[in-house]
């Protein structure tokens, strides 16, 4: 079985689908698309309108973790990290989301982030639990600046880039 055919292939492949559907949506705004490994190298050599992409943090185990973007605009006063998740059959992601959450409220610097799912496989309950937590601000620990998390389904993300960006 190679790996483009088997169910951790094929989810790969779908979650691809659902970041390359958030890229044009900062394009159309004028962003430029960068990979940030790019950026950090040589940040004078670009604008103030990006969307980066493979963005790095500490994960609260210590080690390299990865978000798909971070938006960041002088013109609409961004600086939202992105993390996109999709899950269209029985899969793992379901279990990430404390995992996840955890890594927003400790481990990623920025006070913005924007968790965008779908795909309509995940188990029920799942969504519900992880907007309860951002609400209720559970487990965020002493002396942790304000986080807005905002939990989207792409459609709500792209009523709030509509709304935000214009």
């Amino acid at each position: 079985m190679t790996q483009s055919s088997t169910q951790g292939g094929t989810a790969n492949r779908q979650g691809k689908i659902l970041e390359k559907t958030i890229i044009p949506t900062f394009e159309a705004r004028g962003f430029d698309v960068i990979q940030y490994s790019d950026w950090s190298k040589k940040k004078d050599k670009y604008g103030t309108e990006l969307l980066l992409k493979h963005v790095p943090y500490t994960t609260i185990y210590g080690h390299q973790g990865y978000t798909e973007f971070l938006a960041r605009s002088e013109r609409y006063s961004l600086n939202h990290r992105i993390e996109c998740k999709w899950q269209q059959s029985s899969g793992s992601v379901d279990e990430k989301f404390p995992y996840l959450y955890l890594n927003c409220i400790e481990a990623m610097p920025e006070q913005n982030i924007i968790i965008i799912t779908g795909g309509g496989g995940m188990k029920e309950g799942v969504i519900r639990w992880l907007k309860r937590v951002v609400l209720e601000r559970r487990y965020l620990p002493d002396g942790v600046e304000e986080k807005n998390i905002n939990i989207f389904s792409l459609e709500e993300f792209i009523l709030w880039a509509n709304k935000i960006l214009q």
